[in-house]
């Protein structure tokens, strides 16, 4: 019998079997999908993937790729499985025809072009030919492969993918699903292939580790028993600690489903937030934990804290961190269905095999709402998994209907838990009518606090002072204020304000005097947030000038602090920096409205819930809060709901959703708009020269990037034409070279302030 191939050659001059490779990832595929009931349709696709290699012209290619290129060698099995599956086939068909080109679009006169008449070389204008250019259809390729020995799966199967039950936002989950289980055993098995020993016996990579819910938890409480006998903390707030701690464990033995968790500032979240699912993991056998985070810096911090609880007990990879500063994009083949992997490789991309993974909301959404291999094969792993979402009130409005729905069918068909945590919990649960139109499950989430009013009086640690909504404060003004506190944290809307103000307070000669924003290196603002608590601590005089950065998740205590006007959920964020041990009988947060020229705060959203906020707090007619409470936040979102209208917004979004057009959604749906590159900085000058030097003579590496980030800045992608190229001299990969660099050295020294971070006449590139 005739051997045909499925892959050219290995390092040790063997040549894949297509019999093995179509049966090896059916099986592994299917065994992905086990856990929520596909495993049947799944292994369809499995075996139909890569069928297109029984054709002679891949065979041919094999043999002699310098001289048969562009092969087709996909839609065939695509079609194949609408032919035996009728609707039944529609996801495996979407999926098998993705697994190069990423996901195409499920309408029917799409899927109709799949039939090999309408894939002539003639009809199409992608320059592709189809494997097997007999007159005879697939029939001649599926006599090769049952003469091969294979088999299809029986016609007994209900697809996962119904978009009428479903609705269109859970219907594309169901085929991203599907397609993650394909493309991952895939991308597995072709790995171990070429990675085979001298025998030829595949070698595969090492299985994650398993999250052991039972020690983990043992583990986790022995910690929160340890830090709580420490705690610094006066009562009131070791009480607030404990009572949400107590909330969390008693919910955790609810069924699965969708949760919120509405907590103050300094309430312990992180830390009960992760009892919660370990024990509610323990219950339920959940598989890993995600938390989901929208700022790297809390990502750091968190990742932190997790090691430190459980590096003694657990080997190395029990936590996985993913985000844009651990990895890297590759560039998808899409011809020729070759694969060379290799560590890089490797490096770039990530399945979550592991019990407990960290990663930013977009990696999470962006991965979600993608129709590429590489950004969709973790998906799978989203199934049987605890999802906690930190400080959610960053969701943008306007991708919050689409992005619920897919949680929201995520929880009730993949038997997964989602939790929201934030102090100012959204009131998406106002949306409900709205996301029942593209998830039919609908957003009805339970709250984990029995009483949440109660446990926001618990302690009473802040009086927030409402400025004269009718008098703006200059910025010498202030600063005589400021000089009049020992300790007092300023934090204002943008970083040109940052500057201006500590500019003024370092003409008055303030003490101590630091400054904090993004424009500074991680490495840069550890040090100063380092030096600002010790100075706290030493109770000596202290004055921090920061913008919004300083309210991602940052643990330190002023006394004082004055806020610029913003959105209220910002406010909340600031006066989570007051007097948050409870060591003062009062902490004073002022409100404030700056006199500056131009912008007051960023533009679109973030002036928007400022102007929501001004008029809320306007109309409350009072000169101070003692707390900003869940009621005032749900008023506030309601409010700013019924201006911004989130089902009317990004509507070319979702139409694409509704049209199944997983190309178009995956372009449109953007969780951050602005393209961000990575610029290292000469914050430290040996280890900037080093650096600079090992990039020239070797390009981009992981060691490189590890090494790299703690002296790097992010910063808007600069146009082409823009004055700021002559100084960014890129760092290029020796495995992408193409324009789309993500890693730029800044070739002007003198442009770095060892106070202020990098300071160039290019702010408008710089992140606000």
């Amino acid at each position: 019998m005739k051997e045909y191939l499925s892959h050219s050659k290995n390092k040790n001059g063997i040549t894949g079997v297509l019999h093995n490779h179509l049966s090896d990832v059916a099986n592994r595929a299917a065994g992905y999908a086990k856990i929520f009931g596909a495993e049947k349709e799944v292994y369809a696709a499995g075996i139909l993937h890569d069928l297109g290699k029984y054709g002679n012209l891949f065979q041919e290619r094999l043999k002699n790729p310098h001289k048969v290129k562009r092969i087709d060698h996909w839609s065939i099995g695509a079609w194949v499985a609408l032919m035996e599956y009728k609707q039944h086939g529609v996801a495996a068909a979407l999926a098998i025809q993705g697994h190069h080109l990423g996901l195409q679009k499920g309408d029917a006169d799409s899927l109709r072009d799949l039939d090999s008449k309408n894939l002539t070389e003639e009809k199409r204008s992608d320059g592709l030919r189809l494997s097997e250019s007999t007159n005879s259809g697939y029939k001649f390729l599926m006599e090769r492969f049952i003469n091969d020995g294979l088999s299809l799966q029986t016609n007994d199967f209900e697809s996962i993918y119904n978009p009428k039950e479903n609705k269109s936002a859970g219907a594309m989950l169901d085929v991203q699903m599907l397609y993650s289980c394909l493309v991952d055993a895939d991308f597995i098995e072709t790995e171990a292939f070429f990675n085979s020993d001298s025998s030829g016996k595949k070698v595969y990579r090492n299985e994650g580790l398993k999250l052991e819910p039972e020690k983990a938890f043992g583990i986790l409480m022995e910690y929160i028993n340890s830090i709580s006998l420490s705690s610094s903390a006066v009562s009131d707030v070791n009480k607030m600690r404990t009572e949400l701690l107590n909330n969390c464990l008693n919910k955790a033995e609810c069924e699965r489903g969708l949760f919120t968790l509405t907590a103050p500032t300094g309430s312990g979240k992180t830390l009960s937030m992760l009892a919660f699912a370990l024990k509610h993991a323990m219950i339920h056998n959940f598989d890993r934990i995600i938390m989901v985070i929208p700022y790297l810096s809390i990502i750091e911090q968190t990742a932190s804290i997790y090691r430190k609880i459980f590096e003694k007990y657990f080997q190395e990879n029990y936590i996985l961190e993913h985000h844009s500063l651990s990895n890297m994009q590759i560039n998808e083949d899409s011809e020729n269905g070759q694969s060379e992997f290799n560590y890089q490789k490797k490096f770039l991309t990530e399945n979550w095999d592991a019990p407990i993974i960290i990663t930013t909301s977009v990696q999470l959404f962006e991965s979600m709402f993608s129709n590429r291999s590489s950004t969709c094969r973790k998906l799978h792993n989203l199934s049987n998994s605890v999802i906690l979402f930190d400080e959610v009130q960053t969701l943008p409005t306007s991708l919050c209907i689409p992005s619920l729905a897919k949680l929201s069918h995520l929880s009730k068909k993949y038997n997964s838990t989602v939790l929201f945590s934030t102090a100012t919990q959204p009131a998406f649960n106002s949306l409900n009518d709205e996301i029942k139109n593209y998830a039919s499950s609908g957003w009805i989430p339970k709250e984990i606090v029995t009483d949440t009013e109660k446990l926001f009086s618990i302690i009473n640690r802040t009086k927030i002072i409402l400025p004269d909504f009718n008098i703006k404060t200059k910025w010498e003004d202030l600063a005589e204020n400021i000089s009049q506190s020992d300790q007092s944290l300023i934090i204002v809307n943008l970083k040109r304000h940052a500057i201006e103000l500590y500019d003024e307070l370092e003409k008055k000669g303030v003490e101590n005097l630091n400054h904090l924003s993004t424009n500074m290196c991680p490495l840069h603002r550890q040090k100063t947030l380092h030096t600002v608590s010790s100075l706290l601590n030493e109770k000596k005089p202290v004055t921090l000038v920061s913008t919004q950065c300083i309210e991602a998740g940052v643990d330190i205590d002023f006394p004082v602090i004055y806020r610029a006007m913003a959105p209220l959920d910002s406010i909340a964020q600031a006066a989570g920096r007051c007097n948050r041990n409870g060591n003062l009988s009062k902490g004073y947060v002022h409100l404030f409205n700056p006199d500056v020229v131009g912008n007051l705060c960023p533009p679109g959203a973030y002036k928007q819930a400022t102007s929501v906020t001004t008029s809320l707090l306007r109309n409350l007619n009072i000169r101070h809060l003692e707390n900003l409470s869940p009621e005032l936040f749900n008023n506030y979102y309601k409010k700013l709901y019924n201006i911004n209208e989130p089902q009317n917004l990004n509507i070319e979004l979702i139409n694409a959703i509704k049209l199944q057009d997983f190309i178009k959604v995956s372009e449109l749906y953007k969780y951050i708009k602005s393209d961000t590159v990575n610029i290292l900085v000469s914050y430290d000058l040996n280890m900037y020269e080093s650096l600079k030097k090992e990039a020239q003579e070797n390009g981009l590496t992981r060691n490189w990037i590890a090494k790299s980030k703690p002296f790097t800045v992010s910063i808007y992608r600069p146009s082409k034409n823009s004055d700021i190229w002559c100084q960014l001299e890129p760092v290029n990969s020796k495995y992408r070279k193409d324009e789309t660099e993500n890693w730029f050295i800044y070739l002007d020294k003198s442009h770095y302030d060892k106070h202020k971070g990098l300071i160039t006449k290019h702010d408008d590139i710089l992140i606000a």
